[in-house]
């Protein structure tokens, strides 16, 4: 039988990575909670060893269930049916063999009937199942909704939904309304605190929900009257067996046409506040979004691997004039070129994984004992590339994700256009990467920051000083030259003073950056493992020339720019 895991070594090179071993131990309490839990690990083999055989659970479903139903839930839709979702037959066909499989709740504590997984296995498994089916993932992945009730709620709460959702129940973050999308400060939905009941109730419409109907609901909402921005939201919950609800109708969309995308009506709807009033935005939502803009990123990655498998296959059948169309060096490059970047993305993806694990271990750590004042620094430091890497991954991921799946329909050509080959499905569900959870152009307004600060750079230096085989030392030269021209574009643009200029070159200095990280993570991939040497020559050939060209519009430009440009 097919599996989605053991046809990819790629993702049994990253989970073995040498970081994982600090990991597993933070995550298991040094596997003290073999004391407690007959089934968790009692050592490190042991812990990956589960890793192991559940991401080969994961792979067998998506290739022989997920996978097999795509095509039939692209076609079939969700349906609105008085007011509430019906999912596509297939889509609960998948929501039903995950959970019988015992995969949702992965992350979460096994006091709450969770497996206790690192945030690396699950990112792992979301990469795996947005291969089979990108739509499906916007259902199943936002189990990731859990970790922020299990990072700020009370325990009551916990206790109470965090169960249900290792028990199947679905979830849905409601953050945007017909008039706040990308500027949650703006949203207006309405919570009013009953003081005869001592209950919230909350009125108002929220729109684009992913997965709208889902059983629990985090809700951003007005608790304070006569504000207009962030510190008036709160955060609450939304059970949707308490009524209040009603989907007014399911977008209409380009893809992850499965996923149901919905409109929101609330009234008179009951709901407990997360946390404490005034932080809904500035604290839990920000926790809640990095959160998910992990997860695009891995639905990115996901259907690139889709994407190129899907050109690459193609390629080796499709004959013109008299051979197959992977002979000619129009296609071989193409196809060179988008295992480089899907080999960068996902490289950037688990790395960026590993410093969410570590520092979200750590913090739940400090709930349980003082952390010592090494602990504290090392928290505060994977935090810190954590908040850097994220808004990089999600951006460049997704951007490559489109790449891939452009060029894999080019392959394929005018068959590509057509509903006979998955790939005009991909091709379509690839295009909301980009797009939500934050556009690139906002994931460049907060990946910036890493590069004005030089917190990039200084990353950058931790790389370039790593060991590594003598035969690999020419390729870190190079990555040395691409440093140097980054530190004198950096320098040029932020030596003027002015925040619109460094905005104008904001996404050229976060691509060079981005470019940089990846090569040397793909260095120092092919030192574990030879296999991925030629993605990382073919990586540093496309990285230096679109560096080279970042760096030479920085170069000529000036502050007089900014005027040519602008539209009125």
């Amino acid at each position: 039988m097919d599996n989605f895991y053991i046809d990819n070594p790629e993702l049994k090179f990253h989970l073995t990575h040498p970081l994982m071993k600090k990991i597993v131990a933070l995550k298991e309490r040094n596997f003290t909670e073999k004391e407690k839990f007959d089934y968790a690990p009692v050592d490190f083999e042991d812990a990956m060893d589960s890793y192991d055989k559940v991401l080969e659970i994961v792979g067998d479903i998506c290739a022989n269930i997920i996978a097999p139903n795509a095509a039939d839930v692209d076609a079939e839709g969700p349906e609105l049916k008085d007011g509430k979702v019906i999912y596509a037959k297939g889509t609960q066909k998948n929501l039903d063999a995950l959970i019988k499989a015992g995969l949702m709740g992965i992350t979460l504590p096994r006091k709450y009937n969770g497996l206790n997984f690192s945030i690396v296995p699950y990112t792992m498994a979301a990469d795996i199942v947005s291969r089979a089916d990108a739509s499906f993932v916007n259902i199943w992945g936002l189990q990731d909704c859990a970790e922020t009730i299990n990072e700020f709620a009370d325990e009551a709460q916990k206790a109470n939904y965090l169960p249900r959702v290792t028990d199947g129940e679905t979830m849905a973050m409601d953050l945007t309304e017909p008039d706040a999308g990308s500027d949650l400060q703006a949203v207006q939905l309405k919570a009013t605190f009953d003081e005869k009941e001592g209950k919230w109730y909350l009125n108002g419409v929220k729109r684009f929900i992913t997965n709208g109907n889902g059983n629990i609901s985090l809700v951003l909402a007005r608790s304070e009257a006569g504000t207009s921005d962030g510190r008036g939201l709160s955060m609450f919950i939304h059970d949707k067996a308490n009524g209040g609800v009603t989907v007014r109708r399911i977008e209409h969309k380009l893809g992850i046409i499965g996923s149901p995308t919905c409109e929101l009506v609330f009234k008179n709807a009951p709901a407990e506040l997360v946390g404490q009033r005034k932080l809904g935005l500035i604290k839990y939502v920000m926790a809640l979004m990095n959160g998910a803009r992990l997860g695009i990123a891995a639905q990115s990655v996901g259907l690139a691997e889709a994407a190129y498998r899907e050109g690459l296959n193609y390629a080796k059948e499709r004959k013109q004039f008299g051979k197959p169309i992977i002979k000619f060096p129009a296609v071989y490059e193409m196809l060179s070129t988008m295992k480089a970047k899907l080999d960068g993305a996902r490289t950037l993806l688990y790395e960026t994984a590993r410093f969410v694990d570590v520092y979200k271990t750590y913090a739940h750590i400090s709930e349980e004992r003082d952390l010592t004042k090494e602990e504290k620094e090392e928290m505060k430091h994977y935090q810190k590339l954590a908040d850097m890497f994220t808004p990089l991954v999600k951006g460049l991921s997704s951007e490559a994700c489109n790449d891939l799946a452009y060029d894999s329909l080019q392959i394929h050509g005018g068959s590509g256009f057509m509903k006979d080959y998955p790939i005009e499905r991909i091709y379509r569900d690839a295009r909301i990467t980009s797009i939500y959870e934050g556009t690139t152009q906002l994931q460049v307004v907060a990946a910036i920051r890493g590069v004005t600060t030089g917190g990039l750079l200084k990353q950058i230096r931790v790389y370039e000083a790593e060991d590594i085989k003598p035969e690999l030392h020419t390729y870190r030269r190079t990555l040395i030259q691409l440093t140097e021209e980054y530190e004198e574009s950096v320098a040029k643009v932020t030596s003027l003073n002015d925040t619109e200029f460094v905005d104008f070159h904001a996404r050229r200095m976060v691509e060079m950056a981005g470019n940089i990280v990846m090569g040397y993570l793909l260095v120092l991939d092919t030192n574990r493992d030879s296999a991925y040497w030629k993605s990382l020559e073919v990586f540093l050939k496309m990285a230096r020339a679109q560096n080279k060209s970042n760096a030479e519009t920085i170069r000529f430009s000036n502050i007089n720019d900014l005027g040519r440009f602008k539209i009125e």
